[in-house]
């Protein structure tokens, strides 16, 4: 942005009686598109892990870690906005999984209660005519 826009922006945001205030521009509006820097830090990355597959191979496991650390900030917006739509539609197909779940073990559950229930009454049908004491004959 240009100074005059912000001068221009913070006349309009304070008014007229107000003091004159700086407003800080938004770093990611500033920010330059350095594709240049992003080719150096790979390259610069490159060497260092020929170098340490010439020395010491153990140590490529750490060296991949320090790349993912490196190219993540700048990875990770444009994957974001990417996988957005996937993700939201997931979590809608896990929540409806979720539910119908719920649904069947509901189910489930009162077909089991029907069926103890069941056998409940039948024990209980069973011991009734066992425990009614028979009169002795006079």
């Amino acid at each position: 942005m240009s100074g005059s826009k912000i001068e221009n922006d913070a006349h309009k945001l304070r008014g007229a009686h107000d003091e004159p205030s700086l407003i800080e521009p938004d770093p990611i509006d500033e920010a330059p598109d350095d594709s240049g820097e992003i080719i150096a830090t790979a390259a610069t990355i490159a060497v260092v892990a020929v170098g340490a597959a010439v020395f010491e191979a153990a140590l490529l496991p750490g060296i991949a870690l320090g790349v993912v650390a490196a190219l993540a900030p700048r990875a990770l917006p444009s994957i974001g906005a990417a996988v957005a739509p996937a993700l939201r539609s997931s979590v809608r197909g896990v929540y409806r999984f979720g539910q119908r779940a719920r649904e069947m073990a509901a189910e489930a559950q009162e077909h089991v209660s029907d069926i103890v229930a069941e056998a409940d009454a039948e024990a209980r049908a069973k011991a009734a005519p066992a425990a009614k004491p028979t009169a002795p004959a006079a």
